[in-house]
C-alpha cells in the first residue's frame, strides 16, 4: 500500500470535522487495510513517523521506498537561454525562486513578508497560476510590503522556461505547512539548485543530512530565518551546495534508483 501522504497529521489539525467523520469508518476500513497488508510504503522517513500521529489505531509493516523523477534533459545553457527570453528583465538578477500553487498550504505568505526584510539586491520570482482570488490577494500583499519592483510574476511556466528559472535561481524556497514529498523541491535539486524549505516538506531530513539546502519550521519567525541563514552562510559554503543538491537528487530522488529499491523490495517481501 502507498498511503502517498495521506496520513499526514496536517490534515486532522487543519479539518478536524473531517477528521472525525474518518474516525467512524478508519476501523473497519483503512486501519484494516494497512494491519493486513505485505508492506505499506513510506517516500521518505518524515512521512513514516507523521503516519504513527493521524490515528492511534494504527499497525503497520513500514517501509521507506522512496519516490523519484526523471532528470530534466541535459541542456542547461538552452533552458537558461528560453528563461531569459521570456523574462530578459531578469538577467543580471539575484534571483530566489517560489514554484507552485498560490495555494496557503504552501506558505508564500510566509515567503513574501520575509523577503521584505532582506537586501534589496535580491529578486523574488513567483512562478504558478495567478488567477485565484487568493494570488490576488499574494499581489496585493507584495505591493502593501512595498515589493512591486522586487518581484516578478510568471504565471504558469513549463518546459525549458520552468528548467531555466531553477538553474537562474541561487535557491528556490517553499516553506510549505504541508508536503509530503515536494515535486518541485526535487525538480530545483535536479537542477543543482539549493532549496529553502519548512520541516513540514518530508523530504527536509534527506536534503539538510546532505547539505544540499537548509530548512526551519513553518512559522513567520522561522521563514525571516531562513533567509537570513542563507545570506549569512559564508561564500564557499554557499558555492559548494549546486554540487550538493545534485549529489543529493542522484542519491534519493532519481526515479531510476527508486525503481531499483521497489524491486528489491518487492522480491524480498515476495520470497518470505
Amino acid at each position: 500500500v502507498f498511503p502517498h501522504g495521506m496520513l499526514d497529521p496536517w490534515f486532522k489539525r487543519r479539518y478536524p470535522v473531517k477528521h472525525l467523520k474518518k474516525w467512524l469508518y478508519w476501523p473497519w476500513g483503512d486501519y484494516r487495510v494497512l494491519r493486513d497488508a505485505g508492506a505499506v510504503f513510506f517516500t521518505c522517513e518524515q512521512e513514516r513517523r507523521d503516519a504513527r500521529e493521524s490515528f492511534f489505531l494504527y499497525r503497520a509493516k513500514e517501509e521507506v521506498l522512496g519516490f523519484g523523477i526523471t532528470a530534466p534533459v541535459d541542456n542547461a545553457a538552452g533552458q537558461l537561454a528560453a528563461f531569459h527570453a521570456r523574462f530578459p528583465a531578469l538577467g543580471n538578477r539575484r534571483l530566489l525562486l517560489f514554484l507552485g500553487r498560490m495555494h496557503e498550504k504552501k506558505g508564500p505568505d510566509l515567503l513574501l513578508r520575509a523577503f521584505a526584510k532582506v537586501p534589496s539586491d535580491l529578486h523574488l520570482v513567483m512562478a504558478g497560476p495567478v488567477d485565484s482570488p487568493y494570488a490576488e490577494w499574494l499581489q496585493r500583499l507584495a505591493r502593501e510590503l512595498g515589493l512591486d519592483d522586487r518581484v516578478t510574476w510568471t504565471g504558469l511556466i513549463s518546459g525549458d522556461v520552468k528548467w531555466g528559472a531553477f538553474r537562474a535561481a541561487e535557491a528556490f524556497v517553499l516553506p510549505s505547512h504541508q508536503e509530503n514529498f515536494g515535486i518541485s523541491v526535487v525538480e530545483a535539486l535536479a537542477c543543482r539548485c539549493p532549496v529553502l524549505i519548512s520541516d513540514k516538506v518530508n523530504i527536509w531530513r534527506e536534503i539538510t543530512a546532505d547539505s544540499a539546502g537548509l530548512a526551519e519550521d513553518d512559522t513567520q519567525a522561522a521563514t525571516d530565518r531562513l533567509l537570513t541563514r542563507w545570506l549569512e552562510l559564508p561564500a564557499a559554503e554557499r558555492a559548494g551546495m549546486p554540487d550538493r543538491a545534485q549529489a543529493c537528487f542522484e542519491r534519493h530522488f532519481q526515479v531510476e534508483e527508486v525503481a531499483h529499491h521497489l524491486l528489491r523490495t518487492l522480491q524480498t517481501l515476495t520470497s518470505t
